[in-house]
Formats: C-alpha cells, structure tokens, sequence
C-alpha cells in the first residue's frame, strides 16, 4: 500500500492527543495549514514535525506555568523575603 501525503483531521488529533475539534479549529484559525479535499481538510505530512514541535513547546509552557504558580503559592512568603534581602 502506497503512504499519502497527507494525514487527517482524526488522525492528527490523535497523534497530538487533543480532540479533532481542536485541531480543526486551528485549521480554521490558520494555526495548521491544510487542504481542503471535497468536504475533508488533509495536513500535508511534511507539516507534521512543525505541528508536533509547537504542540510540545505549549505544552512544556503550561507545565512550567502550572509549576511555577504551584510554588509560589507554596513558598510565596519566602522568597519575598529572600527577593529583600
């Protein structure tokens, strides 16, 4: 069997792990760049890794941020104290 060139809406947003929704919201926003084949939109496969590499620097973004505010809530008190000295 031949491979396209092309992947899915589903199947990239199985890949990515967000629903099919998300991803054909970024589709229509523009975020994802697509082709629209009759009533289906198709993601040209050499997008892929750049799809990818932005979905996990998101990612790694609101797990730090998630980190960060677990912290300061934890030890905000501290590190006033540490910033004034």
């Amino acid at each position: 069997m031949k491979k396209s060139g092309y992947i899915t809406i589903p199947q990239l947003a199985k890949i990515l792990g967000v629903s099919r929704i998300a991803v054909y919201r970024k589709v229509k926003n523009g975020q994802i760049e697509a082709v629209r084949i009759g009533r289906t939109y198709a993601i040209p496969q050499k997008h892929i890794a750049t799809i990818l590499q932005q979905a996990l620097r998101d990612r790694d973004k609101n797990e730090i941020d998630r980190a960060v505010r677990k912290t300061v809530k934890q030890y905000g008190e501290v590190l006033r104290r540490l910033g004034s000295e």
